[in-house]
């Protein structure tokens, strides 16, 4: 499945350029056009879904096989003190191209590059949050 009107899909078809670090039948690798950090890469499958509860299970777990070998070459080229794996859905999560995708954002100590600190909960509310969360997961699971 393609959308004409959707970035990736037309990077995916060789009608928008892209810097290709990596390619095979399920996923696209490309350096994202607005870099976080040097090398901050995109992993794309090659379906178009906007979200990751709607990606097939094959390419979502090509997605998280492939990006491996990808933290190890960035390692390597770039000698990141650490890399952060990110993946957004929803507007209200950050998103901003409406097809599934990962990022892989290279880190240096104290790089100054992502956000505000986290909100910590009380332990009270974490509990309560996983375990509504377990029984959703044993509800699809059941499905």
């Amino acid at each position: 499945m393609r959308d004409a009107s959707c970035i990736f899909c037309r990077i995916l078809a060789g009608e928008a350029p892209a810097h290709v670090v990596h390619e095979d039948e399920l996923v696209m690798v490309f350096l994202d056009i607005n870099q976080a950090s040097p090398g901050h890469l995109l992993i794309v499958p090659r379906v178009h879904v906007p979200y990751w509860w709607e990606l097939d299970e094959a390419h979502a777990a090509h997605m998280g096989v492939i990006a491996r070998p990808l933290m190890q070459a960035l390692r390597e080229a770039l000698q990141p003190d650490g890399i952060n794996i990110l993946q957004n859905n929803g507007r209200a999560a950050g998103q901003e191209v409406f097809h599934v995708h990962m990022h892989l954002i290279p880190r240096w100590q104290n790089d100054g590059r992502l956000g505000k600190p986290p909100k910590y909960e009380p332990q009270e509310v974490m509990a309560e949050r996983a375990a509504r969360i377990r029984a959703a997961l044993a509800n699809i699971r059941q499905a």
